[in-house]
């Protein structure tokens, strides 16, 4: 996919923000190798995700582009891309680092608003719910696994850090 870049979409303090976590500046380095995308299964699923395209718009600084591209979501984090890359960008991380970006400035998709708000009100990114305990009584677990849902007080601890990080105020619905 060929896209043509206007100068005023460049956000020349956007690679600085970027590069507060270290390693990321490392996106600098990618030459277009095309390890990254050869490897990765969410392209052979969604060939709109590109992760060296991403890279590349995190070196130009086009910060309003990427974070509110909805394949920036598309990631599922396998780290087959970092591995192989023979410059050692840090891509997985530097995604990650995007998506936090977006976060901070009130973009996701709604079905990951869903499950933040779920963990929440709830404590817990699945729900454990008849049809859940069911599966899992099948499958010879325990119908309430170890987590949130068995031990009460540890909800109240994940409430405390949810208040504490402002994680509630980031992805509350507006």
């Amino acid at each position: 996919m060929k896209e043509s870049i206007n100068s005023s979409e460049i956000d020349k303090t956007f690679f600085n923000e970027l590069k507060k976590d270290k390693g990321t500046e490392k996106v600098l380095l990618c030459f277009n190798c095309n390890g990254c995308s050869t490897g990765c299964p969410m392209k052979d699923i969604e060939p709109d995700f590109d992760i060296k395209r991403y890279m590349r718009m995190a070196g130009l600084g086009l910060k309003n582009r990427i974070l509110n591209d909805q394949y920036l979501w598309y990631c599922t984090t396998c780290y087959k891309c970092q591995e192989r890359c023979p410059e050692g960008v840090l891509n997985v991380d530097t995604l990650l680092r995007l998506r936090t970006m977006a976060v901070h400035e009130g973009i996701m998709l709604e079905p990951h608003k869903d499950v933040a708000n779920f963990v929440v009100t709830t404590g817990h990114a699945v729900p454990i719910n008849d049809s859940n305990k069911a599966k899992r009584k099948e499958l010879g677990l325990t119908e309430v696994p170890p987590t949130v849902h068995m031990y009460p007080e540890a909800y109240e601890q994940v409430k405390k850090l949810v208040k504490a990080c402002q994680f509630d105020t980031l992805v509350a619905k507006k």
